[in-house]
């Protein structure tokens, strides 16, 4: 054990650790987004058309939030960014527990969302930068470990908040996300790399602009986006299985225990990932979750217990314990040293955006054709999704080698130009 917990937390930057800190302060106060909606249902008493309208504004402010801080972190830097984003999440958090007109209430729901949205690719760039290659995987894993961790604390003091007063969600969220800011101001130094060489051009000279539509013109990594999206459509499904919970005769309290199965697995085996996938394919291992995710909740289908239902969110947490490292060690392999911040905002896209669009299409698929058809759709997505990781892994795989290949030789330049 001695030797595990060296291996999985040793030789880190001390960056990391003041990061990794922040994550665990900002996730174990994060108790607004928990408790939004059953706060403006009660104690707003608005009705659920509206309240469902806001909690949507809340994830798409979370996707325009992304690419805004994605860009900013590559043009300003990584350290303003952040501090913008957690100071200004900070204000917004309080002044949304002080007002109580909808307009107010949705525009602030928005600048929430933005601006938690905005800290994130500026704090994954930060990590990139700061944490050597071969140390990415299981800083990454440590740091999604923290937000687990930090998340149920959240979950757990939200409820008991709730039942004192509803505004000290709202009060101590801006307290946590203000001293998370504090502390990076105080501990973490701008890592944004100096490019020393001249930006690339075309053939005559001409000078080519890189920004974000580099980005959005970069096929190998779209594609890797979108099947991230449909991977993590796949879990934002989860959300509906009370619905089928009920169907089943069993109690609303059953959802709770059976989720809470999720947040044991991540906190109690999320540490062992990095070993256990750390010298396979990264390909082979996005195939799998994604497998898993298709697996665990397609079983919902034929659920029936508490037991069974509790079996499905094993399944598919597995394949989320997975996916997550994998997916942001290899981003950080397919970002273009300059274009770290952009990436980085266009890959949390995918995940905001499928935070919104899974309850839509969810719903309509039940509507329309049914519990069976939805969860089924899961599985077959799942499979479709990963058969699509195994086809385009290879071009991946390359595009990785090239952008090596390239920061090694502009290393050994600059080495050059030195001597």
């Amino acid at each position: 054990m001695r030797t595990w917990w060296a291996e999985t937390v040793g030789g880190l930057p001390r960056t990391f650790w003041y990061l990794w800190v922040g994550t665990l302060i900002n996730r174990a106060g994060g108790f607004v987004v928990i408790y939004l909606a059953v706060y403006l249902t009660v104690v707003r008493d608005f009705p659920a058309g509206f309240v469902g309208m806001v909690v949507g504004l809340h994830g798409a402010g979370g996707a325009v939030g992304a690419v805004i801080g994605g860009v900013l972190a590559d043009r300003w830097g990584r350290r303003p960014t952040l501090l913008l984003g957690h100071f200004g999440a900070s204000a917004a958090a309080l002044s949304l527990g002080m007002v109580s007109g909808p307009i107010a209430i949705a525009l602030l729901t928005v600048a929430f969302g933005v601006c938690m949205g905005m800290s994130r690719p500026a704090f994954n760039a930060t990590v990139i930068d700061v944490v050597p290659e071969d140390d990415r995987l299981r800083a990454l894993t440590l740091n999604y470990w923290a937000v687990n961790l930090g998340f149920s604390a959240a979950a757990l003091i939200a409820g008991f908040l709730a039942t004192v007063d509803y505004l000290l969600l709202f009060v101590l969220e801006a307290a946590s996300t203000f001293l998370a800011g504090l502390l990076l101001a105080v501990t973490v130094r701008e890592s944004r790399p100096v490019i020393a060489t001249a930006p690339s051009t075309r053939e005559g000279g001409k000078r080519e602009r890189v920004g974000l539509g580099t980005v959005l013109a970069d096929r190998i990594f779209l594609i890797f986006v979108a099947l991230n999206l449909f991977a993590w459509m796949i879990i934002e499904m989860v959300p509906l299985m009370p619905l089928a919970m009920q169907r089943d005769g069993l109690p609303t309290s059953a959802y709770g225990t059976v989720i809470a199965v999720n947040g044991v697995l991540i906190v109690a085996g999320q540490l062992f990932v990095p070993r256990l996938i750390a010298r396979r394919s990264r390909t082979r291992v996005l195939a799998l979750a994604a497998v898993l995710l298709g697996t665990g909740v397609g079983m919902i289908t034929v659920a029936d217990s508490v037991v069974f239902y509790a079996v499905t969110v094993m399944i598919w947490t597995l394949g989320e314990m997975l996916v997550v490292p994998t997916n942001s060690a290899l981003i950080a392999d397919l970002s273009p040293t300059d274009l770290r911040g952009r990436y980085q905002g266009v890959l949390t896209l995918s995940f905001t955006s499928a935070s919104f669009l899974s309850p839509f299409v969810g719903g309509l698929v039940l509507q329309h054709f049914g519990e069976a058809t939805l969860w089924l759709g899961c599985l077959t997505l799942g499979l479709l999704v990963a058969g699509a990781q195994l086809v385009t892994g290879p071009a991946r795989e390359r595009r990785v080698a090239e952008l090596r290949a390239a920061a090694q030789s502009e290393s050994t330049g600059q080495a050059s130009a030195a001597a």
